[in-house]
């Protein structure tokens, strides 16, 4: 079978219609690709996002995890075994020192009382009579009319008198005490918590726990350092004792209380289990906003808060000179400026000249001007740490 040759304008034509497909699918990508809207605004006035700079606090910190305590603390007991006649406090309530709590079975140690008065009443009266012999026997005794028998069995007795007065009033001592425990006083101020023995429980001495009484102001914040920061921290503080530490408190709902230290000890010994001190900081925590059992963040500052100027690092470009950033001014120019840098903290940089606050830099767009451009800008808000 004979296969004709085919003609060379058809091939042409093929040839024609692949040129278009190619071309049309280079300027379909081209108006797809993201970057085509960026490509043709080059072309005519460059447009770049901004932000505006802003001095913020670059203290140097120690940041550490904390866990919040009650310096004083009280589960109350009971001293005298009884039934509960009375509970005397609204629970979750702040106490005072001294206040009146419970009462114990009050009418049954009142009556122990009038017992024991009544038995040191009746040792005094033995003793008198016992006292009167006595000093009758020592007068016969010298007049060698009573014998040296009956002499001695007198003295024996108003010894005993006066040996069962002294055990009388201690007893009554004891009674007046006990008297005192039937009403449970607060021992130190601060906030309690629930009753555990409710009205008409029959509670017995040192053996349950009433309720528990726990100080908030002030408190004490505990965090671990290890052995090595430990050592680095002391020696820190022994050479330059003169300077004031303060603690940046951040609480588990992001507010940042700054406290000053009422005092601050280490543990005694390393833990063999974790390698960490422990350091102990109290707080006066006059608003109450450390609630024990807590965990903070705490950040320990050394000396005045250092305020200063940051800009984001995507801001800043380099060349044989140094860094620099540009800045677009009120007019839509844009300015270099020539940076002096501190330390980094995140992804922000500190800058210690050649900016300041309310100065706007470039964070996106830098390849596309230089100094003196004329720009189109829009502000954007830092984004959050």
């Amino acid at each position: 079978m004979r296969v004709s040759k085919p003609q060379k304008s058809v091939i042409i034509k093929n040839v024609a219609w692949f040129l278009v497909c190619v071309g049309i699918g280079w300027y379909l990508k081209a108006r797809l690709s993201p970057n085509y809207n960026m490509a043709g605004m080059q072309q005519g006035t460059p447009y770049v996002l901004v932000q505006e700079v802003k001095s913020q606090d670059v203290t140097k910190v120690d940041n550490h995890i904390a866990h919040v305590e009650a310096i004083n603390s009280v589960n109350l007991q009971p001293q005298v075994s009884g039934t509960v006649d009375e509970v005397l406090f609204k629970e979750g309530s702040f106490v005072k020192a001294g206040d009146d709590l419970f009462i114990i079975d009050q009418d049954r140690y009142k009556a122990t009382v009038k017992l024991r008065e009544a038995e040191l009443a009746s040792a005094k009266a033995n003793l008198t009579e016992a006292e009167r012999n006595y000093k009758r026997q020592i007068t016969l005794s010298k007049q060698n009319i009573a014998s040296k028998a009956t002499f001695d069995a007198a003295e024996s007795a108003y010894l005993q008198g006066k040996a069962a007065v002294q055990q009388a009033e201690a007893n009554l001592e004891l009674a007046k005490i006990d008297m005192d425990y039937t009403t449970v006083k607060a021992p130190i101020s601060g906030y309690i918590g629930k009753a555990l023995v409710t009205k008409g429980n029959y509670v017995t001495a040192s053996s349950q726990v009433l309720a528990k009484i726990i100080q908030v102001s002030p408190v004490r914040v505990t965090f671990s350092l290890t052995d090595k920061e430990f050592l680095n921290l002391k020696r820190q503080y022994e050479a330059d004792t003169d300077v004031d530490v303060k603690a940046r408190i951040i609480l588990p709902d992001g507010n940042v209380l700054t406290e000053d230290f009422t005092s601050r000890f280490a543990d005694n010994e390393v833990s063999t289990d974790t390698a960490t001190v422990s350091i102990y900081s109290d707080f006066p925590n006059v608003d109450e906003k450390l609630l024990p059992g807590n965990y903070v963040q705490i950040s320990l500052i050394k000396g005045e808060p250092t305020m200063s100027v940051v800009i984001p690092q995507a801001s800043l470009a380099q060349d044989e000179h140094g860094f620099y950033t540009f800045v677009v001014n009120n007019d839509d120019v844009v300015e270099e400026r020539r940076l002096v840098l501190g330390d980094v903290i995140g992804s922000m940089q500190v800058v210690e000249n050649g900016l300041q606050a309310g100065d706007k830099v470039i964070v996106q767009g830098l390849q596309k001007v230089q100094n003196g451009t004329k720009v189109k800008s829009a502000l954007v808000q830092p984004s959050a740490e």
